[in-house]
């Protein structure tokens, strides 16, 4: 009684899609085309034309689903439709323009939105470095804990003050051992600040110590220095590469208390939502932080040994640190319409 029923399936499948193909295969056509070119290839008919078949192609889709048509004829509409659907409504956009987005608006407004997680990095820093210098005004040995001997590279409080002298504006024993340690010394701070970034979200804690460690390390550094009377000097040669340097650490630490805030205090949002959130400007921080170890790296290399003037070594630091403040603080802002009050 129900033979009959498969071929008049088949008929009316063939008649319909019969009616319809000739603008399937015209809308494959143009996606094609999009998808090989970008759609900035098509012209202004032929964009208007897209999205009409789109929109046919749509409701033959819906049609075919509600009289149930034959499989193999769904499946070629459901795979036509998800192409032209990202041609029609996918963002189109280059990979360089993608980047230029996120330099100009995506990574400053990330940094404005994270007033909070950006207080907490330079205060964990600060912090370290004032407790840094006062343990080792207390006791000398503290300096030892602080500073692995490795980075200290001789520079410990034993040495004389011509010695840590001679380490700031000569090299303090050739180039390829000044090179040895600011290889060293780039990748420590490229591994805390990994570090204090991915353990934040473990509600901040984790990036808060390891930031304040690494100011223990700078407030003890700097204070040896200080009791010869170089403390001044010592500035100068830490600036060139330090100001972009540390600020990276403590960025990148904001980073972490972003997504430990969001365990923290998640507000009316559930902590995986809070995560999703907050995860994108955090993700934002830490792209900010790898780009400014990098520029120190370049930094430290280029000028740090081969710039012997203190006053130049400081302006070459601050300046350049006063150039970073200027792009975060400045960049992204939508810009007020023409008669419209300040």
């Amino acid at each position: 009684m129900n033979a009959p029923a498969a071929p008049a399936e088949r008929i009316r499948s063939a008649r319909f899609r019969a009616e319809r193909e000739a603008g399937w295969k015209r809308l494959d056509d143009l996606v094609r085309r999009a998808e090989k070119r970008g759609a900035k290839s098509l012209g202004y008919e032929e964009a208007l034309e897209l999205a009409g078949l789109y929109r046919q192609a749509m409701n033959a889709l819906s049609v075919a689903r509600a009289i149930s048509m034959d499989k193999a004829l769904l499946t070629y509409l459901d795979a036509l439709c998800a192409r032209a659907y990202l041609v029609v409504y996918a963002p189109q956009e280059s990979l360089g323009g993608l980047f230029t987005r996120l330099m100009t608006r995506g990574i400053p407004q990330a940094v404005r939105r994270s007033g909070w997680p950006l207080l907490i990095g330079f205060l964990a820093m600060a912090l370290g470095g004032l407790l840094g210098a006062v343990l080792y005004d207390l006791d000398r040995s503290w300096f030892y804990t602080f500073v692995p001997g490795s980075l200290a590279d001789g520079r410990t409080p034993e040495a004389s003050a011509e010695y840590l002298r001679s380490t700031l504006f000569d090299g303090g024993g050739g180039h390829d051992e000044l090179s040895t340690f600011a290889t060293f010394l780039f990748s420590h701070n490229t591994q805390v600040a990994i570090l204090t970034f991915s353990l934040g979200v473990f509600f901040t804690l984790p990036s808060f110590l390891l930031t304040f460690y690494n100011g223990l390390l700078l407030g003890a550094f700097w204070r040896m220095f200080d009791e010869k009377g170089l403390g001044y000097d010592l500035t100068g040669w830490l600036s060139i590469h330090g100001v972009t340097e540390l600020a990276a650490i403590c960025i990148a630490c904001a980073g972490g208390a972003q997504l430990g805030l969001a365990m923290l205090l998640p507000g009316d949002l559930t902590r995986r939502e809070a995560l999703r959130r907050r995860g994108r400007d955090a993700v934002k921080l830490m792209l900010l932080a790898a780009l400014m170890l990098v520029a120190a790296a370049v930094l430290e290399g280029f000028f740090r040994q081969t710039v012997t003037s203190t006053e130049t070594r400081l302006a070459i630091g601050w300046g350049i640190g006063a150039l970073w403040a200027a792009w975060l603080l400045l960049a992204g802002r939508d810009r007020a319409p023409q008669g419209a009050p300040a």
